[in-house]
């Protein structure tokens, strides 16, 4: 039954993949702020689905982050509706001309952005990704297949029900999102099959676990998302007062999200005078601190770290601290303990910034900025799916324009080779 269920998903997508290949950015944009309208006025209902989700997930003793990432409240919705509106108003990536040329012989060439297909998603229990996955696949002319966490599937049928009325109303084919309601895995299974050939690609959004089991058994190219084991280097040349609130905000803003700094590393010429200041700021907003013996005798409140807490994701209010003898080694730690997704400087100079940035191999990379810009909204993608930290295809933010593909469009004149 599951089988035949899927399969039919699969033929449905492709078939729908191809009529939107052909949809106007006018209909997609239309789709997508009409679902947008839809779950601002079915916010009551939305948020009545969340809370049985989460009085489950309470009742299964889940963790604090877990219920964090489950939960939506009035904001949050908000936040959903604005996203949705801004993916909405998003210039198309569709026709997009990339490059162009031409050769001796008068041929006239053309590199031009089209859509991947089929896409399925995989993600757990974070109910915002059925919108932005489904608006972003809308945008960027792609048919989706979504498979969310069973503990946010109440929240997740209620917002599909608004998806699919704005994909019907704005008249493009009901299956351009589908979303599978099994909770049997018998149904990833056939998904990371690749439904017989009508799967173009697989995107899981999930812890490790779940990304290392997608990538062993698809059948499909995957565009993988691990985990965010990010780092803040405060290099001796950085701002005091800058240091502290970049380190506050990249870690405590919000603790369970990918973006979220896992480690601080600090240089030891700056250590004594400008790592308590920020321990004073973790400590009081109740983060607690891990780290080497530097570090602990640099301030005691500092307690000892254990060797699985290098490397660690932690998505707690715990943080890593190593103090580091400078750049070259701060760097070297990073590409060794790092996931390759965000990491962050902070120096007043310049060019010691540019050497950070050339040097960690990671997705993100900034300076004087918190981690917790990891996220496609503030890169002006309007949303994301993940933050891949592969390096083919797609790198970093996975808005509308990274789930595109491109062909060639060559024109001639009658010629015919020799």
């Amino acid at each position: 039954m599951i089988a035949n269920e899927m399969q039919k998903m699969g033929l449905l997508a492709k078939a729908a993949s191809q009529q939107l290949r052909l949809a106007s950015a006018t209909q997609r944009s239309l789709a997508i702020s009409l679902a947008a309208e839809k779950i601002d006025l079915n916010k009551d209902k939305i948020i009545a689905a969340n809370q049985r989700d989460v009085k489950r997930a309470k009742q299964n003793q889940l963790s604090s982050a877990f219920i964090d990432r489950l939960l939506l409240d009035g904001q949050r919705i908000t936040d959903i509706v604005d996203t949705l509106n801004n993916i909405a108003t998003q210039p198309d990536p569709l026709g997009k001309e990339l490059d162009s040329w031409s050769q001796p012989n008068g041929l006239q060439f053309r590199k031009v952005a089209v859509p991947l297909g089929v896409i399925g998603i995989i993600y757990e229990s974070r109910p915002n990704v059925t919108a932005d996955a489904a608006a972003l696949c809308l945008r960027s002319g792609n048919a989706v297949i979504l498979r969310g966490g069973s503990d946010a599937l109440q929240t997740s049928l209620a917002i599909f029900d608004c998806l699919k009325y704005g994909i019907i109303t704005a008249e493009l084919p009901p299956a351009s999102v589908q979303i599978i309601t099994h909770n049997d895995r018998a149904a990833v299974g056939y998904l990371l099959g690749g439904l017989q050939g009508n799967l173009d690609l697989v995107i899981p959004r999930g812890g490790k676990s779940l990304v290392a089991r997608v990538q062993q058994d698809a059948r499909v190219p995957v565009l993988s998302h691990l985990e965010g084991i990010c780092h803040v280097y405060v290099h001796q040349q950085a701002d005091p007062q800058m240091a502290v609130k970049l380190v506050l905000n990249s870690k405590m803003r919000r603790v369970g999200i990918c973006g979220a700094a896992e480690c601080l590393l600090i240089d030891k010429d700056c250590a004594e005078d400008i790592l308590p200041l920020i321990v004073d700021e973790l400590i009081e907003a109740g983060c607690e601190l891990r780290g080497d013996e530097k570090a602990q005798s640099i301030d005691n409140r500092i307690i000892a770290a254990k060797k699985s807490d290098w490397g660690k994701e932690f998505l707690a209010p715990i943080m890593a601290v190593r103090v580091v003898k400078g750049i070259e080694e701060a760097t070297e730690y990073i590409n060794k303990y790092g996931s390759g997704h965000t990491d962050s400087i902070v120096t007043e100079n310049p060019d010691i910034a540019t050497l950070f940035q050339s040097h960690v191999d990671s997705a993100i990379v900034l300076h004087n900025a918190s981690t917790q810009f990891a996220d496609g909204g503030e890169f002006g993608f309007g949303a994301e799916i993940g933050i891949a930290t592969g390096k083919l295809h797609a790198r970093g933010p996975v808005g509308a324009t990274q789930l595109t593909s491109y062909n060639y469009q060559v024109s001639g004149s009658g010629q015919q080779r020799d």
